[in-house]
Parts: C-alpha cells; structure tokens; sequence
C-alpha cells in the first residue's frame, strides 16, 4: 500500500478516536483493539497485547503511547508523530476552549447528566476488550497465578509499576532457572528514569512551565489519577495553582475525549495563557514520543527471545489484571443505582452479542439513555 495512504488512514482512525474516545486509558486501548486488531487486522492480538505490556514499562500516559506504537507499525516515523498528533490534538483543542472560558467566566459548563450514562458505558467496552486479551495472554497455569496475584495486588492499591516489573522478572528468573542457560539472554536495562531537581519557582516563565511538565512527562507512571498528585505537589503546595482550579481540571480532563493528561493543557492556560497552554501540552507529551520511538524496536526482539518472551508474556498478563482492577474499581464508583445497573446490563449485552457495533455508538447511548433517565 501506498505509504501516503498508510498515512491518511492512521490520521482518520486516530483524529476519530481522539474525538469520541471517552473513559480513560483502558477504555481507549479497547477502543483500539477493536479498530487495529479485529476491523483492521493492522495487528495480530498477540503483538497488540506486547505493544501494551511495553507501553506498561515505560513512563507517560499508556493509551497515548499506544496510539504512537500503533502508528508506528503501520506507518514507521511518520505514521509514529502523525497517530499522536492526531490522537492527541482533539483533546488539546476541546480542553483549550473550556480552559479559555473557565478564565473568562469562572466555571464549568454542567456535563454530569451525560456523563452519567458514559460510565456503565465504558465499564462494558473494556470488558469486551479484556476478554479476548484474556484467553490470549492466560497461556499456562504459572501465568494463570501471575494474573490473580497481580490482579489482588492492583485492588489493594500496590503500585502498577512493581506489579508490572515484578511479574516480568519472576517469569524471566523462573525461565533461566528452568532452561539452565543465558544463551538468549542479551543485556536488558530499564530505562532510566529521567531525574530533575525540581526548578525553583519564583516567577512561572515557560521555560520554567516547560520543565515542571517535562519532568512529570518523563517520570510519572500509573493513571491521570496519579499525574494529579504530581500536579498537587508540583504547582498547588507552591501556589501556582489553587486548589480548585486543579479539581476543575480534573472533571475538564474526565468528561472531554482523549488522554486525561490533556488536563495539562486547561492548567497551562490558567498560568500563562495561550503560551502556557501550548508549552506545558508539548512537554507532558513530548516524553512519550521519544520513549516509545526507542522502544518499538525492541519489541519484537523481546518476543523472538525464548528469555524475553517469557518476560513480556508475564507483563502481559499482568496488564490484563490491572486493567481488570482498573474497571472493577470504575464499576463500584459508578454502578451505584437501578440506572446506572439497566445502561451496563445493556452495554455488556450490546457489547457482546453485537461484536461488530462500532463502540463509539455504545459510548453514545449510554450517553443519550444516562441523561433521559436522569430526567425521570
């Protein structure tokens, strides 16, 4: 095919999903698996599964670094810059028109009766992607236990990070010890976590904006629930921000398509404007091109390893638990009422029963069913 087309379908696929991919990380990745894998056929499961477990291993926001490493495959550099843009871009625009009139007007247009019917939604879109991934990454009783104890681990708050690693290191030791032999095994170091002192803030230059964002870009795993933490010690305990303005970032971030992290750029706007908008939306991102442009290579050689497979096999499995985590908790702060439990009961029936329904149109009416119930 010709690349310009390659190219041209990475734009529509990620520009569209950037539009209506509403829920987080683990409702966008199951968007994607939907489209990439079982429409598209641009990935196997298998590799779209490793491409998850890598994107697990480094830091920065998980569902944007998997549309890079999507665009990546399909389109080299080019379809590597063109699917993040794309994915990122429409968040950044819809985040920068509510940042621009919280500041003229100070509030918030009321979203809560549409979103209201978005959650039970989303819960049923990433059962539907979890599922499949499931039965494909369950692969032997060992990494049956991996997955519980990752998963009980996840639902009592361990942190992603050492669950992720430590399932990859037990499968990789437990692999050696069984074959007795290094042969496969090649020099493998983590990525380094990119260190910076945190800069003084006396006055909020861009310079200084594009640092403070940099640095949370380049260190910060976990979910956009964790960048906020981040964000309260970097900007709300030394006055930058108030408190409520990160809340209200926080709901802008949660009910507008896209990554989360794009609440990165309603905060810019509140400290510096239009320039603070754009610098702190480049440098939160900027990290997780170059991460996953090192990275993607490197994939296909950890699977081609007997050592390495093992290991990404275990990270794998232990995506899968977390992401189950991630719904379960999402399922007790938002399945709470009669209608909240009809719109997941019909999600999940929808979900699985019309496999080929375009998830966009389940997010949709959950959406459209959410606020005339509210009605009632």
């Amino acid at each position: 095919m010709n690349p310009n087309q390659n190219l041209k379908e990475i734009a529509k696929l990620f520009l569209r999903l950037g539009i209506t991919a509403f829920g987080g990380p683990a409702a966008h990745i199951a968007m994607m698996q939907e489209e990439v894998v079982t429409k598209r056929k641009w990935l196997t499961e298998q590799h779209f599964l490793d491409l998850i477990g890598a994107t697990n291993l480094i830091p920065g926001p998980n569902s944007t670094e998997m549309a890079i490493h999507i665009g990546e495959e399909k389109g080299g550099w080019k379809g590597l810059v063109t699917a993040g843009l794309c994915f990122i871009l429409p968040a950044v625009f819809i985040t920068g028109i509510f940042a621009w009139l919280y500041k003229e007007y100070g509030q918030l247009p009321e979203a809560h009766p549409f979103i209201y019917g978005i959650k039970p939604a989303i819960i049923a879109i990433i059962l539907g992607a979890v599922f499949p991934l499931a039965k494909k990454s369950l692969k032997s009783i060992g990494l049956i236990i991996i997955g519980l104890i990752v998963l009980i681990g996840s639902l009592i708050g361990c942190n992603e990070i050492y669950l992720m690693f430590g399932a990859g290191f037990s499968a990789l030791f437990l692999a050696y010890w069984r074959n007795k032999k290094l042969n496969n095994l090649n020099s493998f170091l983590p990525l380094t976590l990119l260190q910076i002192d945190n800069p003084a803030i006396f006055s909020m230059s861009s310079a200084k904006l594009f640092l403070i964002f940099l640095k949370i870009g380049a260190i910060l795993y976990g979910s956009g629930y964790v960048l906020f933490a981040f964000l309260d010690s970097e900007l709300v305990s030394t006055g930058i921000l108030t408190r409520q303005q990160l809340i209200d970032a926080i709901a802008v971030g949660q009910f507008t398509p896209g990554p989360v992290f794009s609440s990165v750029t309603f905060i810019g706007y509140q400290i510096n404007g239009l320039t603070g908008a754009v610098v702190s939306t480049i440098a939160i991102f900027l990290p997780s091109f170059v991460f996953v442009a090192l990275l993607n290579p490197f994939v296909k050689k950890m699977r081609d390893s007997e050592l390495f497979s093992a290991f990404l096999d275990a990270v794998n499995v232990a995506s899968v638990a977390i992401i189950t985590a991630v719904c379960f908790e999402m399922g007790k702060d938002t399945i709470t009422d009669w209608r909240t439990i009809l719109i997941a009961v019909l999600s999940i029936t929808i979900t699985f029963g019309y496999k080929k329904m375009n998830s966009v149109f389940v997010v949709l009416g959950g959406s459209i069913i959410g606020y005339l119930l509210t009605l009632i």
